[in-house]
């Protein structure tokens, strides 16, 4: 079981913790969501539970609860800025079977 972050995606998670000032990494998740399933939550990560995996990419910490993982097990998270207004995560994750039109959920 793994999750990678690109360098951007990594040097982007840097900075919003620097930014912050606190935390220990980022959070990835799912969430009951939308028509085709499930959402992406994406969050700080400022505690690791029992229930926690952590994984550690360019020197960023990433956790990910266990009723999450297997829908996000060999994701790849990239940090991509097409300009000054369209920039964000993208999620190449392989488990993903279908999504919704409007790209905010999908299933597995």
């Amino acid at each position: 079981m793994s999750i990678q972050l690109t360098e951007a995606a990594a040097q982007r998670v840097r900075t919003m913790l620097e930014k912050r000032g606190e935390g220990i990494g980022l959070r990835l998740g799912t969430r009951k969501s939308g028509c085709s399933g499930f959402a992406y939550v994406v969050d700080y990560a400022d505690e690791v539970t029992d229930d926690d995996q952590v994984f550690e990419c360019h020197g960023v910490k990433v956790v990910i609860d266990s009723n999450s993982m297997p829908m996000l097990d060999g994701m790849e998270l990239d940090y991509v800025r097409q300009n000054a207004l369209n920039e964000g995560f993208e999620f190449n994750n392989p488990n993903v079977k279908d999504s919704c039109g409007c790209g905010e959920s999908f299933s597995v």
